[in-house]
């Protein structure tokens, strides 16, 4: 196989499982699959990111994350509870 397939399977996972992220943290169904509002979520992410509240909204997300991440291991779950989600940033 070519350096340049190995790149782009490599690029292909990782969009996939990015994708998977969003459906996983059950975006896709509380917003009925509309891709502007993802979009627009997303991009109100960016512009937090880029502001002067960079480092707290990091350490909410993350700190977020990883316990979700941490539960689905111990449990062998799936899909994110949407209680879980709803005292976000």
């Amino acid at each position: 196989m070519r350096s340049w397939q190995i790149e782009r399977r490599k690029r292909t996972r990782h969009l996939i499982e990015l994708g998977g992220l969003v459906v996983k943290a059950g975006i896709v169904g509380l917003t009925g699959d509309d891709r502007a509002t993802i979009l627009g979520a997303l991009l109100w992410m960016a512009d937090k990111l880029k502001s002067e509240e960079r480092e707290r909204a990091l350490a909410l997300w993350a700190e977020k994350g990883k316990g979700v991440f941490e539960v689905e291991r111990a449990t062998d779950a799936s899909t994110i509870s949407t209680h879980s989600l709803q005292d976000g940033a």
